[in-house]
């Protein structure tokens, strides 16, 4: 689920103007460099939520203990900041989540599979010096929640279910109004007549009012711990609104080549061990239980055995 995180035009521009370094974030842990394998710190990034920070840390613990030198940048921000960097070699490493990547990235329609969706970004970053290693079966994409009381009382497993109801009321962030993958979708391509739409902005009071009863349905992470509550239920994309999203590494090519086949092999040995459900845990130990990403993520590396 990744483009709800855009940051307004207007903080682009600034944190732009200000430069990188200045809009780490308090979480940006510019850590000194591990020392080793030779040459420039591999300058690892992140997008500004939760999820995206585990994942750079999991990454950067892991060739850190490869013998790699690695430079933090985390918690920077939208797309909209961290592609131009990215694209001049400024950022070096972050992972993406491929339909987003296409989507809001590049405004281009996404393919149907994740190896399709592989594929076709990896053309896309080409002419900018970007290359991918291999996509993680992990996504952390959009997915839609109802009370399981109203689910289980309405007969309601899918979007297309939510016909059934008289009136439906969902409440996102203003952006997901006018996104084919939220309310757009459901109002164009699942034809509901009953449905209206609230802005929310913060997660927490959506699903506060959701709770309540106030609102109907709302958008949450995949990667979510309310995706495995029992108090919601999560509706099947029948009409797949949402493309896809699996986590995969963004690199500068001039890194993939000074670093060779070893350093591709390490971090795609990461990539083949992180899941979904993984990424659900890891998020819950950060936003619910107060964990730091990095201690969260050096243990879940040690237990993977990487």
């Amino acid at each position: 689920m990744r483009w709800f995180r855009n940051a307004s035009v207007v903080a682009v521009a600034v944190a732009a103007t200000l430069g990188l370094a200045a809009c780490g974030g308090s979480d940006s842990g510019d850590k000194p460099a591990a020392q080793g394998k030779g040459g420039a710190p591999i300058v690892v990034a992140s997008f500004n939520f939760t999820d995206s920070q585990i994942l750079a840390e999991i990454y950067a613990q892991a060739l850190e203990a490869k013998g790699y030198p690695v430079t933090r940048k985390l918690n920077l921000g939208s797309r909209e900041l961290i592609y131009p960097s990215l694209k001049s070699g400024e950022l070096q490493f972050i992972p993406e989540y491929q339909g987003a990547a296409i989507t809001t990235g590049f405004g281009k329609e996404a393919g149907k599979t994740a190896a399709e969706e592989h594929d076709q970004l990896a053309k896309l970053f080409e002419p900018s010096g970007v290359g991918l290693l291999n996509f993680a079966p992990a996504e952390d994409k959009n997915t839609y929640i109802i009370k399981s009381d109203l689910a289980k009382d309405k007969g309601i497993a899918s979007i297309s279910d939510l016909k059934k109801l008289d009136k439906v009321i969902m409440a996102g962030p203003p952006e997901c109004e006018k996104r084919l993958p939220c309310y757009l979708g459901f109002k164009d391509v699942y034809k509901l007549t009953n449905i209206s739409f609230q802005t929310i902005q913060e997660a927490g009071p959506r699903v506060e009012q959701l709770k309540s009863g106030a609102v109907t349905v709302i958008p949450v992470d995949s990667v979510s711990p309310l995706t495995g509550d029992s108090k919601y239920t999560v509706l099947k994309d029948d009409l797949n609104i949402v493309p896809t999203e699996n986590v995969v590494p963004a690199v500068n090519k001039k890194v993939l080549d000074e670093r060779g086949a070893d350093f591709a092999t390490a971090v795609n040995a990461v990539s083949a061990k992180l899941t979904t459900d993984v990424m659900r845990d890891l998020n819950k130990k950060v936003d619910s239980d107060g964990e730091q990403a990095a201690d969260v993520a050096k243990d879940w590396l040690a237990q993977a055995g990487l």
